[in-house]
């Protein structure tokens, strides 16, 4: 994979981000709505399941696999993002890759004791408050805190 150094502000125009997709997996726990996150792998800190688009899948559906390997769950999936957000990728001191996140919605309808990623990360169901604050995205933060369930 292509490393980069951390852009500046000069240099982002001529390193436009790559594309990621991601699923903001919910359901209702006795009548209250909670989202899903997961902790990285590296820092151990709270995001959403997201990936790298899978040739042969479309977006919504690479995001819906990202869920199963990351999180463990399944579901119905949003043909349509709801939003985006962008970050750097960190691959080690000094180099990182910005990317924009499109986000899908997914209902979730089953969640598997045992999925590809289990030993790496621990899966959290959270409020929508609790997990805007807990992510350290703002984008991110906002699309939670503004989240509407949609299919």
């Amino acid at each position: 994979m292509l490393m980069e150094p951390l852009p500046s502000a000069d240099s982002q125009a001529a390193n436009p981000p790559r594309k990621q997709v991601g699923a903001l997996a919910w359901r209702f726990d006795h009548g209250v709505l909670k989202v899903l996150l997961v902790t990285s792998r590296d820092t151990g800190r709270f995001v959403i399941p997201k990936g790298w688009p899978i040739k042969k899948l479309s977006d919504a559906k690479a995001a819906a696999r990202e869920a199963y390997e990351e999180a463990g769950v399944g579901g119905k999936t949003s043909s349509m993002p709801i939003g985006s957000y962008e970050y750097n990728k960190i691959f080690g001191p000094g180099f990182a890759l910005p990317c924009k996140v499109m986000v899908y919605s997914m209902q979730v309808a089953k969640v598997l004791p045992k999925w590809p990623e289990k030993s790496e990360r621990k899966r959290h169901w959270m409020t929508l408050s609790d997990a805007a604050s807990s992510v350290d995205e703002a984008e991110l933060r906002d699309l939670i805190e503004e989240f509407v369930p949609v299919i």
